[in-house]
């Protein structure tokens, strides 16, 4: 089993250089195409970049298959898992649209979205334990897979309108919508500042240990692996010579999860921070060169589109499948648990985008900004809802 783990291990790192290669060929062709981007089949660099992508997407796939093997499982039962899978299926989207629009700079951002998912998943624990009795069913497989891949397809949204208001709003006008689409920009700078900080705790093999209490009254114990800013319930540290909890969590915060959340937040802050002091410009300035050429009106047609076909896929995995599991596992089909809450508020979202776009005539600019909030939506349901509030859902 061990051969298997380290064999998923090196798939998946292999697969998150790859993306990471062809993102650099896709920009090579961006900067070698002199026309604004609309069919690029004919550009060289689009075609190593694609063929990159693929080599990768193949990889992370055996990855997947490997772990599920040497697990006995399918792999999306954690953070980890889920979020790698969330990744691998946002490549798969962007393969097959890219084969449709032909567009070179999508690569570059779907590209990039999914290898900084694949990296900040990596930073949550890796290990392949037993499945919880709740999760000992074939609905795992069924009702995940279908839901992350519906999120995929909407993220595809997301990059196409990220990208159209990158080339659409005037990053050197301080106005609400450059303010705004610089807070997206930050958000992204987040991610990889925490993924930097975990990085190198990790390296440094900083662990701190807390017996603590949690909502049940039950005695237990709580490890974490970056320092506490954030204690447990009625929590007392276990390892000497570590950094002391700020302030305690009461039993129904989840303490650990709100620590990554609260790190994410501070190492974003510094090195958000820190690019802005080196280059002296916003962060939607230094992209805005790579959108220059981008064709709006295509942009505007694949992120409406994505949502088309992702809307449903996530409404059949996120609650359909979930509600009939839920009958299931626990004689409810709906328990306002929060996240069934966050997932019908992403299913209403996205049904008023398409009301919206479809009944009031909404496009461009508008739709761009609501596929955004839209992937916003999906995320504080990934990171906030999973790692901050307490639920039924609390073990992924």
């Amino acid at each position: 089993m061990l051969n298997f783990i380290q064999i998923s291990s090196s798939l998946l790192y292999a697969a998150f250089v790859l993306y990471l290669i062809a993102v650099l060929f896709f920009s090579g062709a961006i900067r070698e195409k002199g026309k604004e981007e609309i069919s690029s089949h004919k550009n060289r660099w689009g075609k190593i970049g694609i063929a990159l992508a693929i080599a990768g997407f193949i990889s992370q796939i055996f990855s997947f298959v490997t772990r599920w093997i040497a697990g006995g499982h399918a792999p999306i039962s954690n953070m980890f898992e889920f979020i790698s899978f969330f990744g691998m299926m946002i490549v798969g989207a962007f393969i097959l649209i890219y084969f449709i629009y032909k567009i070179n700079v999508l690569g570059i951002f779907a590209l990039s979205v999914a290898a900084i998912l694949i990296a900040y998943g990596s930073m949550f624990p890796r290990e392949i334990n037993p499945l919880i009795p709740a999760l000992q069913s074939d609905w795992l497989f069924i009702h995940v897979s279908t839901t992350a891949t519906g999120q995929a397809i909407l993220a595809i949204s997301f990059v196409a309108g990220l990208i159209y208001l990158l080339k659409a709003i005037n990053p050197a006008v301080k106005d609400k919508r450059s303010f705004m689409l610089e807070v997206i920009m930050f958000g992204v700078i987040c991610v990889i500042g925490f993924i930097a900080v975990t990085s190198s705790f990790a390296i440094a093999d900083y662990k701190a240990e807390f017996n603590w209490v949690d909502k049940e009254g039950n005695e237990k114990v709580m490890k974490y692996q970056l320092p506490a800013l954030v204690g447990p319930n009625e929590g007392t540290m276990s390892t000497t010579d570590r950094f002391s909890p700020i302030v305690e969590m009461p039993a129904i915060i989840h303490a650990r999860k709100l620590n990554t959340v609260i790190w994410t937040l501070l190492s974003g802050t510094v090195f958000y921070t820190a690019i802005r002091l080196l280059t002296r410009k916003r962060i939607s300035q230094i992209l805005h060169p790579v959108v220059r050429k981008v064709n709006l009106d295509l942009m505007d047609e694949i992120s409406y589109r994505s949502v088309l076909i992702g809307f449903p896929v996530f409404s059949l995995g996120g609650l359909i499948f979930a509600m009939i599991w839920a009958q299931i596992a626990w004689t409810r089909f709906w328990g306002w648990d929060p996240k069934e809450v966050w997932a019908l508020i992403t299913f209403l979202f996205y049904a008023a985008f398409l009301h919206l776009r479809l009944s009031r005539g909404w496009h461009g600019e508008k739709t761009a900004w609501l596929a955004v909030i839209g992937f916003v939506i999906i995320i504080f349901n990934l990171i906030v809802v999973n790692l901050v509030i307490a639920g039924l859902h609390s073990y992924a």
